[in-house]
């Protein structure tokens, strides 16, 4: 658990249990009477709030990511003995490395389409086949069967294998950027189960899409290569051992995330925007480089494959298995009155996207109950909403009329014995079911559907409506089951329904097609929900070839998101927050500027001595869970007690497993001389070195050990006094796990605690000063 600090170390014990009692009693019962007085007496606050988080659907402990550099000897010495030639090896695997993760994703995602098209593709074929020779019951039941065993399989690869691959997996790859690392989240197994789960889920014609697991996909791609394989299953590479770092692993993620939405949009640009404004916490010029490169090998690679795959060379996959909705062939023009239009279809998507989100979020909390029950109440959830969107999907197309096919079609209509816009379903020849075009196909060709011009295919309004209602409820509902999936694509079929509607009710008032109609209306509702506005804006114009209406597209989604962000947040930051997850947000809430560092800081500290004795480190270990301890200098070694600066927990427990001990008659021998560097990297997805597997004897225990060479000399502090909000922005922009507090005046010992993430965390805050929640007023 991400405590991060310490107890009672060097402090006596008489006065470290009365400051204890003390604390507790002012910071709880007694609240003070305005903010003006200081509260630096509250020396001995402990805080145990947002360490645990759900992941899958179990309680786990957080940890925080070391984003900092650790400028110790051994860095230092590192750095410098580097030639021209590592430090070109460094660059050059750096931009490897994101070529692999471009290529990587590239393939997952041309997988991931070709098995849903052909699996879906397949069961709809053979169910329609028993429709045309009027076996209605018969492919009812072969239809529901094989979305049963799909969902069954799905369920079962997350519910026993990796149950940190359900869902999404946005929420928690933007909180890693962020600085949370939760157990499994980027794990080999979790990225087995996402790509497989997703297929299976997709393909069993659950309301979910494949774009968000592709993210999460991506991300668990760039988190393998860049820590140079999975030392737990024995797949290392030494050459990749100088990104054993968080720093370098967060970039990587970066570009994987990014190739995620590139993979399953074919959104390149979009996919790097989407990194940027959704995913990652930290940005720079370089990281651009690099995630720009990795979007386009993911565009290049599936351009490939979709060549190859022309001429049925892949089963039932074609150039439009992956994602295109082409509207070019409508020339949108516009005036006045259609902007009027186009601001009330922003208003309409902001208001339903805000009513999706709190639906959403009670829909989760409802099933995280269920699904703590254990696995197979998962699988049976799972079962429950298969049947349920089974029934929908066979069920619904027959309340709909049988519509003339249009006679420029020719033979496209009815669709029969292959897949196309114009499905027969039940009806007579020459004709087709506007309902069945919706509901019995793949997710990928219903918005295609929605998407045509009102030219080329006509929807009866009951119909979209009927499709509207459904597809909202459904997606609401089968979000949170178990199964990896994603909230683009319902939101957007929910969007271009209720987008078309409105293109049929306002056609006497607008020019606009109700083919551009279903378009601004998916990206009001993605606006509503999501809140993301450059990112979606890009990736709907890549999606649909359409750059004449990137000003529509632009004022719908400013209008949805403002609308909706007077009631609630977005869809993935209610997601963090309902999973507990620590996510620091890049703005100071208004009471933080009430308050001082000083105020919330949790203390007192364990604390290390520059050359301390190994027994010490090894109870303090034992007894404590903190990551960090402040190294103090003290007489002899210095005139009075002086910071050093910070050693961390996982350092000391290399020193132990090496054992770098000696006496103290023998002098000190260096660190640097015995181990190297990358002796203190990162472990990937293995356990790394547990205190419980070290064997050390009573005499090694007598024996001490020099700090200075791991210790960081110069670790980020701040003083006492400093305003919590301007702290909270420094500790996020700078990316830290330890903020080191010291004190303004002399006389006291030279730290007064460390800051971590949780320290900033609303409960924690407001559980101290009740009176600075702005709802208790």
């Amino acid at each position: 658990m991400d405590e991060e600090r310490g107890l009672e170390h060097m402090i006596p014990k008489s006065r470290s249990s009365s400051s204890s009692s003390s604390s507790s009693s002012s910071a709880a019962g007694s609240p003070r009477s305005g903010l003006i007085e200081p509260l630096l007496v509250n020396n001995s606050r402990l805080n145990t709030t947002s360490q645990i988080a759900i992941v899958g659907a179990k309680v786990c402990p957080i940890e925080s990511l070391d984003y900092e550099i650790i400028e110790n000897d051994l860095f230092k010495q590192d750095w410098s003995s580097r030639g021209k030639a590592e430090l070109a090896q460094y660059m050059i695997l750096r931009w490897a490395i994101a070529l692999l993760i471009g290529l990587g994703t590239g393939l997952v995602a041309f997988f991931n389409n070709i098995g849903v098209e052909n699996i879906a593709g397949f069961k709809l074929l053979f169910t329609n086949d028993l429709m045309l020779n009027h076996k209605y019951y018969k492919a009812f039941a072969v239809y529901a069967s094989c979305n049963m065993v799909l969902a069954i399989a799905a369920a079962s690869l997350c519910a026993y294998i990796a149950p940190a691959a359900a869902g999404s997996g946005i929420p928690e790859v933007k909180s890693y950027l962020n600085g949370v690392d939760a157990p499994s989240i980027l794990a080999p197994t979790t990225l087995f189960v996402k790509i497989f789960g997703s297929i299976f889920g997709v393909a069993a014609g659950f309301v979910v899409g494949k774009e968000g697991p592709m993210v999460h996909t991506g991300a668990c791609i760039a988190n393998l290569l860049g820590q140079g394989g999975s030392e737990k299953y024995g797949l290392t590479w030494k050459g990749f051992r100088y990104f054993k770092n968080d720093r370098d692993r967060r970039d990587f993620i970066t570009c994987g995330a990014a190739a995620g939405v590139a993979g399953a949009f074919r959104a390149p640009v979009g996919g790097v925007l989407f990194a940027l404004e959704e995913a990652a916490s930290w940005w720079r010029s370089a990281l651009l480089w690099r995630t720009f490169f990795t979007t386009a090998v993911v565009a290049v690679v599936l351009r490939g494959f979709m060549e190859y795959c022309k001429g049925e060379k892949c089963g039932l996959f074609g150039e439009g298995g992956l994602i295109m909705f082409d509207v070019n062939s409508v020339k949108p023009a516009y005036s006045i009155p259609d902007l009027l239009v186009v601001i009330f279809l922003g208003v309409i998507g902001g208001l339903l996207g805000s009513l999706y989100n709190y639906l959403v979020d009670k829909v989760l909390r409802t099933y995280s109950i269920i699904n703590e029950k254990g696995p197979i109440f998962k699988i049976i959830l799972v079962m429950i909403i298969s049947f349920l969107t089974s029934c929908c999907s066979f069920g619904v197309p027959w309340l709909s009329k049988c519509i003339p096919c249009p006679s420029h079609v020719g033979d496209q209509c009815p669709t029969v014995g292959r897949s196309g816009h114009y499905k027969n379903f039940q009806c007579p020849p020459n004709h087709y079911n506007d309902l069945a075009s919706l509901f019995f196909t793949t997710n990928d060709d219903a918005i295609r559907n929605l998407f045509i011009a009102g030219s080329d295919k006509r929807f009866l309004l009951s119909s979209l409506l009927i499709f509207f209602v459904a597809i909202y409820f459904l997606g609401i509902i089968t979000y949170g089951i178990a199964i990896p999936s994603g909230l683009f694509i319902p939101v957007i079929l929910a969007g271009a329904s209720y987008g078309r509607v409105a293109g049929s009710l306002l056609s006497p008032f607008t020019v606009l097609d109700v083919g551009l109609f279903a378009l601004l209306g998916a990206a009001s509702f993605l606006g509503g929900t999501m809140r993301m506005t450059v990112s979606l804006c890009v990736i709907l114009l890549e999606l649909t070839n359409n750059l004449l209406m990137l000003p529509l597209v632009m004022l719908v989604l400013l209008i949805s998101k403002s609308v909706a962000d007077c009631f609630n947040k977005g869809v993935y930051d209610q997601i963090v927050e309902m999973k507990g997850l620590p996510y620091l947000e890049a703005h100071a809430e208004p009471y933080m500027r009430q308050l001082v560092a000083g105020d919330v800081v949790s203390c007192p500290l364990v604390t290390f001595s520059k050359i301390e004795k190994v027994g010490n480190i090894v109870h303090t270990l034992k007894v404590t869970r903190h990551n960090g301890f402040p190294v103090i200098d003290e007489p002899p070694l210095s005139d009075a007690p002086e910071l050093c600066g910070l050693v961390l927990r996982s350092h000391l427990l290399v020193i132990l497993k090496h054992k770098v001990f000696t006496t103290m008659q023998e002098g000190m021998p260096l660190i640097i001389n015995k181990l190297r560097p990358h002796d203190f990297g990162k472990p990937g997805s293995g356990k790394g070195i547990k205190l419980d597997d070290l064997e050390i004897s009573e005499e090694e225990m007598e024996m001490y050990v020099d700090l200075h060479p791991i210790t960081n000399r110069s670790p980020y502090t701040v003083i006492e006094t400093l305003s919590l909000a301007k702290t909270a922005v420094l500790f996020r922009e700078l990316g830290l796990r330890h903020l080191l507090v010291l004190p303004k005046t002399p006389g006291r010992l030279p730290i007064v605690g460390i800051m971590t993430r949780h320290d900033f965390m609303p409960e924690h805050i407001l559980g101290l000063y009740p009176q600075c929640n702005p709802y208790n007023k």
